[in-house]
């Protein structure tokens, strides 16, 4: 009998990276590789390029984990992969195998036909529930769609993911319902707002049908793009607020409060349409968690643009930050633009970076604080802190519950939030 091989995958970037290494995962471990994570013979990474600093860290991974395993294979896919395909940058990178993005649902075979047939065959059924992080809690992420005809002048994605691609709700469903125990299914998406283009449904549909269908307690979204929240949206949310089966969590990537710089970047909107929608979700809902991905030191940023940034985030219902400093990539309008366009010094990017993460923990503590007296139902995690077990209260906010009885990880419980203490929110089970 062929010996069996093992692997471990690696991924950078988003959480739609992390929705594809957990189906790479699956599809290893179902056609006979098993799951390794000290010296595999196979390492898969999928790689991210949306700014410099995430191909960097791909690179340090790749040399690293032949540094340390010389005799193990290096696998790479994902964005910067396709990048470094599409430009000739592979010839010093000690990887066996290049997998581009058009390329990766054919990822598992193409490795297969690579080691000539080393893995031990197809072991069938399921995916095994276990060795992911969100899979250990009772949640999954679901890739609903690729790509993105946005075209945002800083970003690169949509050059190296391509067009929009959506799955069918009917498979994102039945996706859904091959976990028995699942508690919360993470719907994650390049841009949420172009599920179905390219198969006539709709991503209002698909959170209905995932109701009706399955019997999942909880769906919430990785993000969701700013061009979704409209009004037949937030109409859909008020609807279904009574059933409190959507997480009450909305990652609005906004990048900007500067309309200057929101029309330079091509975005699409404005501060004030923007405000409003965010301002609408919180007036059906003053408990839901908003948070955005902001980035400093976009080409021609100056100071009055930066402060309408803080100004905007400041008075906004947004109460965590995700933090970028600008990354000029190759091929983008902005590396063009770049030419008529200064950018601002990476000292000013950092020292803006600064400025508002106090902004955004100063926000997020606040947010916490205004959560204690309430109740909510809570997902516990494989996470414990100085005699607490972590939980996931209906907003995607951490809480540490003294647990006496046993609890299952895969089950929904009542909680009340009892104080904010050290930074941390802590409870009860009712």
């Amino acid at each position: 009998m062929i010996a069996m091989k093992s692997f471990y995958c690696y991924s950078f970037g988003c959480r739609v990276n992390q929705a594809e290494k957990e189906v790479i995962d699956g599809e290893m471990q179902n056609s006979g590789f098993s799951l390794k994570e000290q010296s595999p013979n196979i390492s898969i990474i999928n790689t991210c390029a949306v700014t410099h600093k995430a191909e960097r860290e791909a690179k340090q991974l790749i040399f690293k984990l032949k540094r340390e395993n010389p005799n193990g294979q290096v696998v790479i896919t994902g964005c910067s992969a396709t990048y470094w395909k599409k430009n000739n940058l592979l010839k010093n990178l000690p990887v066996d195998l290049v997998v581009d993005n058009i390329n990766k649902e054919f990822l598992v075979k193409l490795i297969q036909n690579r080691l000539s047939g080393q893995a031990s065959s197809n072991l069938g059924g399921q995916n095994k529930i276990g060795m992911d992080k969100y899979l250990n809690s009772g949640r999954a992420l679901i890739k609903i769609q690729d790509g993105c005809q946005r075209f945002c002048s800083y970003c690169i994605v949509p050059y190296l993911r391509g067009t929009p691609k959506s799955a069918k709700i009917k498979d994102i469903v039945s996706q859904i319902n091959k976990y028995p125990d699942l508690q919360e299914a993470i719907l994650t998406a390049i841009n949420t707002e172009a599920f179905g283009f390219d198969t006539g449904e709709k991503l209002i549909t698909l959170i209905d049908q995932t109701i009706e269908v399955t019997k999942i307690p909880r769906i919430s979204f990785g993000s969701i793009h700013p061009w979704s929240i409209n009004e037949e949206f937030l109409n859909y949310y008020k609807k279904i607020l009574p059933l409190k089966r959507l997480v009450n969590f909305f990652h609005v990537p906004i990048q900007s409060g500067s309309n200057k710089i929101l029309n330079l970047m091509k975005r699409g909107y404005t501060r004030e349409e923007i405000m409003e929608k965010l301002r609408s979700i919180e007036r059906l809902n003053k408990y839901a968690l908003i948070a955005t991905d902001v980035i400093v030191g976009f080409l021609d940023e100056t100071d009055k643009d930066f402060q309408d940034t803080y100004d905007f985030l400041e008075k906004s219902p947004i109460s965590k930050f995700h933090i970028f400093r600008f990354s000029n990539r190759n091929n983008t309008s902005a590396h063009y633009m770049a030419r008529n366009l200064k950018e601002p010094s990476n000292g000013i990017k950092m020292k803006r970076a600064k400025i508002l993460a106090k902004l955004g923990k100063e926000k997020y503590e606040k947010f916490l604080k205004k959560n204690v007296g309430r109740t909510s139902t809570v997902l516990f995690l494989n996470n414990k802190f100085d005699g607490y077990q972590e939980a996931l209260l209906d907003n995607q906010l951490q809480i540490y519950i003294k647990v006496i009885k046993p609890i299952q990880l895969t089950q929904l419980y009542e909680a009340k939030i009892l104080e904010y203490k050290k930074g941390k929110l802590f409870g009860r089970i009712i």
